[in-house]
């Protein structure tokens, strides 16, 4: 069922889909604010406070934004909870992006290969500037598309084309250091 079947069916009283829902973004949007926080309890904690924002507010979502809401309220969230704790924090995959990435049925020298470039990788996103790493996070692990990201990072669509561009080109250059070229990846 699509997000927003599921979303309609729990307003109808269906507590079901709700779980669905969590079920199906739960571990992402942890990944997401965890990624801002550094922290896995507060990540978790906003988490469960998205889903409740949404579940008992019931908020009228347009269709085929649900997903697009639910990262809008974590993002807002998690910049409620910098106010209150830190001045000034920044966005960073740390040790969310292997626990995002689909895991495959490969040899023990594909996995180790694998994991050394996902290594590189999250050194390198961490490298470029955050803006650039939210944007590549929400698009390319996230699949949202250009509007849904620019809902959630509250920007217009060409200011997420131009993140992404100017992203992937830094980031392209941060790999090249590595000796990872695009053939690589």
């Amino acid at each position: 069922m699509s997000d927003d079947q599921l979303y309609r069916e729990y307003l109808a009283g269906d507590p079901s889909a709700g779980d669905a829902l969590m079920l199906r973004y739960g571990n992402a949007v942890t990944a997401y604010l965890d990624g801002f926080l550094h922290s896995a309890e507060d990540a978790e904690d906003l988490m469960l406070d998205c889903f409740a924002a949404i579940l008992v507010n019931r908020p009228k979502i347009a269709e085929g934004h649900f997903r697009a809401y639910l990262f809008k309220i974590a993002r807002n969230k998690a910049n409620h909870l910098w106010k209150l704790r830190f001045k000034r924090q920044e966005f960073s995959l740390d040790e969310t992006l292997g626990e995002t990435l689909p895991a495959k049925e490969a040899s023990p020298e594909e996995d180790v290969v694998k994991r050394e470039r996902s290594v590189i990788l999250e050194q390198c996103l961490n490298r470029i500037a955050p803006q650039y790493r939210e944007a590549l996070w929400l698009f390319y692990f996230m699949d949202m598309s250009y509007a849904q990201a620019a809902k959630v990072v509250n920007c217009s669509t060409k200011r997420i084309e131009d993140l992404l561009r100017n992203g992937k080109a830094r980031l392209r250059l941060e790999l090249e250091k590595e000796g990872i070229t695009y053939a690589d990846i």
